[in-house]
């Protein structure tokens, strides 16, 4: 599929529709405006929506709404699913008039489609008989509204009834050459309207722009509000990898309860089980199996588990034109926040569904895919909707069931009001489930003479359905969740984050890797693909305990960078993954880890799979590793490619931090101001060797040498700065709090240094006496015998892999190095190479100008 295509046509697409939209508002609403004398109702209505969205906010929605009505139109068209085609030409044509247009110039209508009054209206456009600067403009307007409405039957979620203001603001123009419509004929053909997946990619590619713009805010300290959160975590998962997902998930649980399917035949990605698994989720039938995902986007997840349901059923000898039905009715289930996200996917769904059943759209039947819309109720509605009493059971412990009791008032407002923040909050909002049945039964006895019932009731039913889908559990929970870390979410997310969610609050989508496996049943699975960083970040070692407590990493394929072709870089990097939900018995076995880090793209990594899968050897990426592996290593990282000899090394021996001591140093809190280079200063005023902070208070000099990390550089070197300690740093200590003295004691004192953040490995420098140490140049410090040894140690091969351990990212952060295993055998190391090496270095780093020890260029010297 031509990508680039798809993108140059949404993005193009999104700015016209806003700019038609945007034109045509002004039209309607002009003081004397046709819509205000025949389409009153609506007027209100986009009045309304301007109050609560804003003028710029509507057009933006409308647009979208428009945008995604052209697509569904087109691709039905070329499927052949509508009677005549209503954005394209006839068949056989790619360029042209709709054929719907061309047929009612004809005098052809469809009667069962466009009434009478609708028929006779367009009629009089085309004839000349009402006035029109653009009659076949107006007249295929009006067609285009009579066939949405036709279609809101089988596909409410994206078209409307008859009276929506979205009505109104048809984009003008549709007819042209280069409009929307034309535009959408030309790159959406028949034969890439084939693969349903286009529309999930017109989705990524038509809020593209507006990612840029959130992320863009981001540089600046801004914060994602709820219209931004779907811009901004919108990443569509490629199709090799939502197939594996959906194969060992899905596709696993089935052969568990069918090892002689023929299903495992087409699933390319399945990694067949290592040993005799016997503690899985039983299923009598395909009807029982239900699969969520909780932040469902465009449905691309969804759309392939439709498809290996499909080859279920078809196995167990279902009638293929009750399966599509039964599949949308059963087994299928989406929650998102985004309502544009959601129609597509529910579209995305019934495609799939009328593509296996041509007469699907004469009967739908409709995709359980629920947008989760904000409620709130007032003090007023609150009382009503809180019953006397509700007696009830609280949930199970274990096998004892606990008394009946009332809940508070305060948990039964909270019910009705949970939803209050649901575009921001989403599937991440946990209801209560023992509420929603004797709620419901309240609500259904709400008197209809109370004022505002109706709407009240629909409000509460609402609330209530909503919950319904967050409280199921599901044979599957699978998700390519939103990416958004602390620093970007504003107040209200960041603190429920850390209200509900304190293990995992660091990034959304760890999160849902908790809510994943709630949603799943015991011994069901959450399959996700997410960043890697929960896999090895000590900011998420709680998250780590639980899950390995909780449940079983069942496979996984670790992505690194480079796995999605449309984020460039090492933007990404990224683990796909399959939990289950298993007793602590049954958690000891081993899961199939496959390492594809290597890859720099999405083919590579895919054709690395299939090598790993053919081969399964640990040359070709294949590693098992079980729960209790990992818990050999400090902070449980899931470092699956150790040997069982490298494991070892952590469970013997002392720890680096007990040996020496480690400190991170200064934070000056304003660079510019107390930082120079060191040939910037005067060298009067400067002292390089002071061994102490009372030497340098007592050497009247204002400017020291200053350890600040810096490039990869081995042994020595990265001596360029110099820090403003005059009179003992006073002018920096009254600079608190921006300013953080950190580690006293050791300044001026001899170490053993490093960067915090490095691209590749880490290098560790000797530094002499006379330095302060910042917050990025952590430092080691002891007895010169113990810096020899431990320079040696840290610079060795070992210490690279163990720190590939350790610290697996860009940071070698203090805490990390501590934690290297130090063998009683380092203090026994000859040392006396270090001065060799340090010295060979330091003679490297003097034969420039930069350096502070320079005396002669190298080529002078042989001359």
């Amino acid at each position: 599929m031509n990508t680039g295509s798809l993108k140059s046509f949404a993005t193009k697409a999104r700015l016209d529709l806003i700019k038609g939209v945007r034109a045509r508002l002004s039209v309607v609403l002009a003081e004397n405006s046709i819509a205000r004398v025949e389409s009153r109702d609506a007027i209100r209505a986009l009045e309304r929506a301007i109050g609560n969205y804003g003028r710029e906010g509507v057009v933006d929605r409308v647009a979208y709404t428009w945008f995604n009505r052209i697509i569904a139109l087109r691709f039905m068209d070329a499927n052949a699913y509508t009677p005549s085609a209503v954005v394209s030409p006839e068949a056989g044509r790619v360029t042209g008039q709709p054929e719907i247009l061309a047929e009612a110039k004809s005098g052809t209508f469809d009667p069962d489609i466009v009434p009478p009054k609708t028929a006779a209206k367009v009629t009089a456009f085309l004839n000349g008989t009402t006035p029109s600067s653009d009659p076949q403009g107006e007249a295929y307007g009006l067609l285009l509204e009579a066939y949405c409405r036709h279609w809101n039957k089988a596909l409410p979620f994206m078209f409307e009834r008859e009276g929506d203001y979205t009505e109104l603001l048809i984009p003008s123009a549709l007819l042209a050459a280069d409009s929307v419509r034309a535009q959408a004929v030309e790159t959406l053909t028949r034969g890439v309207c084939e693969d349903v997946e286009v529309i999930g990619w017109l989705y990524q590619f038509y809020i593209s722009e507006r990612k840029d713009e959130v992320f863009a805010g981001f540089k600046k300290n801004k914060k994602a509000g709820a219209d931004e959160i779907p811009a901004a975590t919108q990443l569509f998962t490629p199709h090799w990898i939502v197939r594996y997902l959906v194969e060992n998930s899905l596709g696993r649980l089935w052969m568990l309860n069918n090892p002689t399917s023929s299903l495992v035949d087409q699933m390319e990605h399945y990694i067949a089980p290592v040993d005799d698994d016997t503690d899985f989720l039983k299923i009598s039938g395909p009807e029982e199996l239900k699969v969520v995902d909780p932040a469902c986007g465009s449905g691309h997840m969804l759309t392939y588990a439709f498809d290996l349901l499909y080859s279920i059923y078809e196995e167990q000898g279902y009638t293929p034109s009750e399966i599509p039905g039964l599949i949308l009715s059963h087994n299928l289930y989406g929650i998102e926040i985004d309502p544009r996200a959601g129609a597509l996917a529910a579209f995305a769904l019934t495609m799939k569904a009328a593509a296996r059943r041509k007469l699907f759209l004469k009967k739908p039947v409709a995709p359980n895919v629920r947008v989760l819309e904000p409620v709130k109720f007032t003090s007023d509605e609150l009382d009503l909707l809180r019953p006397p009493t509700i007696g009830r059971v609280k949930r199970s412990r274990g096998t004892e069931t606990l008394d009946l009791f009332d809940p508070t008032r305060d948990e039964i407002d909270g019910f009705w009001n949970q939803f209050q923040h649901a575009d921001t909050f989403g599937s991440l909002i946990r209801p209560d489930a023992d509420l929603i049945a004797p709620l419901r039964t309240h609500v259904e006895t709400l008197e209809d003479d109370i004022l505002g019932a109706a709407e009240l009731r629909e409000a509460a039913e609402n609330v209530l359905d909503q919950a319904e889908y967050l409280t199921q559990r599901y044979h599957v929970a699978i998700a390519n969740p939103p990416y958004m870390g602390g620093k970007q979410m504003n107040p209200l997310l960041s603190q429920f984050m850390k209200n509900e969610y304190p293990d995992s609050k660091s990034d959304l989508f760890a999160g849902f890797i908790e809510r994943c496996t709630g949603l799943a049943l015991p011994h069901g699975a959450a399959a996700m693909i997410t960043m890697q960083s929960w896999m090895f970040l000590s900011s998420y070692e709680k998250l780590r305990s639980s899950l390995l407590a909780n449940q079983w990493i069942t496979s996984m394929l670790h992505l690194g960078a480079r796995a999605f072709d449309s984020v460039g870089g090492e933007v990404v990097s990224s683990t796909a993954f399959v939990l289950t939900n298993l007793p602590s018995e049954s958690r000891n076995q081993a899961g199939s880890f496959i390492r594809l880090v290597d890859g720099n793209s999405e083919s590579e990594k895919a054709r690395a799979l299939s090598a790993a899968l053919s081969e399964r050897t640990t040359d070709a990426g294949f590693h098992l590793a079980s729960g209790d592996d990992f818990a050999d290593v400090p902070g449980s990282p899931i470092v699956y490619w150790l040997s069982e000899k490298m494991r070892a090394v952590f469970t013997t021996g002392a720890r680096l931090g007990t040996v020496a001591s480690l400190a991170v140093g200064l934070q000056t809190g304003d660079n510019n101001r107390f930082l120079r280079q060191w040939w910037e200063v005067s060298g009067v005023r400067t002292a390089f060797s002071c061994t102490s902070r009372e030497d340098a208070a007592a050497s009247g000099a204002r400017w020291f040498p200053y350890n600040k990390g810096g490039e990869f550089r081995k042994w020595y070197g990265n001596q360029d700065y110099v820090l403003n300690w005059e009179n003992d740093g006073a002018e920096i200590v009254d600079f608190k709090p921006r300013s953080v003295i950190r580690n006293p004691k050791t300044y001026f004192s001899p170490s053993v240094s490093w960067s915090d953040i490095s691209s590749g490995e880490a290098a560790f420098r000797r530094y002499p006496a006379g330095f302060v140490h910042d917050s990025t140049g952590h430092s080691g410090f002891g007895g010169h015998a113990v810096l020899d040894q431990i320079s040696l140690l840290l610079n060795s091969r070992y210490v690279m892999e163990v720190m590939q351990v350790l610290a697996p990212t860009m940071h070698f952060h203090i805490g990390y190095v501590g934690l290297v295993p130090v063998a009683d055998g380092v203090r026994a190391l000859a040392t006396s190479a270090v001065d060799d090496l340090v010295e060979t270095s330091r003679e490297d780093w003097d034969i420039s100008e930069t350096s502070w020890n320079f005396a002669q260029d190298p080529l002078v010297a042989l001359a």
